[in-house]
């Protein structure tokens, strides 16, 4: 299995103000806006021109994908594993050793095939394609 950073998360409190400082001050391209009107939640998916992309997130509700509370800072860190048969291997090998799985595996609204697992510290890691 080839794993890599695919993207880190955080949440902010100001969504568009975040994605002006990424995209005029650091040169960030932003993806359309996302919004998920049941879950309270929005985001951009910001690329640059070589890495792992960032994802800017907002909430209005309590929760969002399974996290606790959101506070400006560190939502996640995403892993790419190749496949959505990697996804779900990965996801079920972790999950018969202990390791706490707190959503997925699934397709979320916005496309992605991912599980969400929480490393021993209580980090959350996305899996996905």
């Amino acid at each position: 299995m080839n794993i890599r950073i695919h993207h880190a998360a955080i949440w902010t409190a100001n969504l568009e103000r975040l994605k002006s400082f990424y995209v005029t001050q650091l040169g960030a391209v932003a993806g359309e806006k996302y919004a998920n009107p049941k879950k309270g939640f929005q985001s951009y998916f910001l690329s640059f021109a070589s890495g792992p992309g960032l994802e800017i997130m907002t909430s209005d509700k309590l929760t969002c994908g399974g996290a606790e509370s959101p506070s400006p800072g560190y939502a996640h860190i995403s892993l790419s594993v190749g496949s959505e048969a990697e996804v779900d291997a990965l996801t079920e090998r972790l999950r018969s050793t202990g390791t706490p799985v707190v959503d997925g595996p699934r397709r979320t609204g916005d496309g992605f095939y991912e599980s969400a697992v929480l490393d021993p510290d209580g980090n959350h890691i996305e899996i996905t394609v």
